[in-house]
């Protein structure tokens, strides 16, 4: 699964819209994240604002490199890996994804249109498969099922 070209321009795009909210953006999804799934609050142990910081920075990183997808996936992996010894579970991917689609909406409001989420949630499949794939040798995107509930 790849990303178009079409759809690289449209994801950087609406993240540069993002960006002046960014604050708000982070505080939005760390809501819906912890609503979807409480558990989650045991992986962050510092300030909110701060992780919220690096959260949209490590995006603005992430998103401005989607042009050369083959750079990205070593950082990417090596997030992964660094990941597991915060103690993120291989599900813990759903919420996260689930959770900054629904602040791309909130945050976006009408732009935030059809095709621009589809986009997003191509990209957050690419994303999470690589990461997925580098913290959890076993990990098949092909037959994983995430069998986990959450609160939605």
């Amino acid at each position: 699964m790849r990303l178009s070209e079409r759809q690289v321009g449209m994801i950087q795009d609406s993240f540069k819209k993002v960006l002046p909210i960014s604050d708000a953006a982070a505080q939005i999804f760390y809501d819906k994240l912890f609503e979807y799934d409480a558990d989650l609050q045991r992986l962050f142990k510092q300030n909110m604002g701060d992780q919220g910081k690096k959260l949209m920075q490590t995006l603005a990183v992430a998103i401005g490199a989607l042009k050369d997808l083959d750079k990205l996936v070593p950082v990417l992996q090596n997030l992964a890996v660094k990941h597991l010894d915060y103690g993120v579970k291989v599900e813990d991917y759903t919420p996260v994804g689930n959770a900054l689609l629904f602040t791309l909406e909130k945050g976006l409001g009408n732009s935030f249109t059809q095709e621009l989420k589809q986009a997003w949630i191509v990209l957050l499949k690419v994303v999470f498969n690589v990461m997925r794939q580098a913290a959890y040798p076993d990990f098949d995107p092909i037959t994983y099922k995430n069998i986990k509930r959450y609160n939605i």
